[in-house]
């Protein structure tokens, strides 16, 4: 019989004032058998901190050294409605990756917590973190980075349309092939356009290719 290797979960603490949003994250880890939440006082063993607010600003940075000023401690940022932090600030208080609780799903959460403490990093957009617009074309996997704050996903629409322009396809011929209108794949193409912070198809792919997404 082969041997069972066991894997220990990721300890996660999670730092977030407002009681709803607490709850919400503490189920997220509560769904996920690979993640193991940390009481506050434990905060200093954790492989990742969860950090929610609703600004992420210059005082929410402040913020991160009261929290754990162990010079390893790598962050994940949750943030509610704006970023207004500078960048290379956040990366050197340990913020590793930032999303947006409107695209929070527990699959998210999860992926993005074990990211971070794994030290996975990606090529990331050029801008800071911006806030996306809903739409209901979009997955749960919508997830949003900053240049250095790792983490940067795809959904497999939107990877797939990529993968085939690489492949030097037409808009009319990727809708042939994945059974969609044209007018969809052009619209899921700028979907990941916008999310990856690309001007064009080429720098798109680039990019893709770079971060290893396709």
């Amino acid at each position: 019989m082969p041997r069972q290797v066991l894997i220990e979960p990721v300890r996660v603490a999670i730092h977030a004032p407002a009681p709803l949003i607490h709850a919400g994250l503490t189920s997220f880890v509560a769904r996920d058998p690979r993640l193991h939440e940390l009481p506050p006082d434990r905060m200093r063993e954790a492989d990742a901190i969860v950090v929610a607010v609703d600004v992420a600003d210059t005082s929410a940075l402040n913020l991160l050294p009261d929290l754990c000023d162990k010079p390893d401690a790598r962050f994940l940022v949750v943030v509610g409605k704006q970023w207004q932090a500078d960048v290379s600030a956040a990366q050197r208080r340990g913020v590793r990756a930032v999303v947006w609780w409107d695209f929070c799903s527990p699959d998210v959460f999860a992926r993005s917590v074990r990211a971070v403490a794994g030290g996975e990093s990606v090529p990331t957009p050029e801008c800071a973190p911006a806030r996306p617009e809903r739409h209901p074309e979009r997955t749960e996997q919508d997830i949003v980075a900053a240049r250095g704050l790792a983490v940067s996903e795809l959904s497999s629409r939107e990877v797939d349309v990529l993968r085939l322009i690489a492949e030097g396809k037409q808009c009319d011929e990727i809708a042939t092939e994945l059974s969609y209108s044209e007018r969809m794949v052009r619209y899921i193409l700028y979907g990941a356009m916008k999310r990856m912070g690309t001007r064009n198809r080429a720098h798109a792919v680039s990019y893709a290719i770079r971060a290893g997404l396709i």
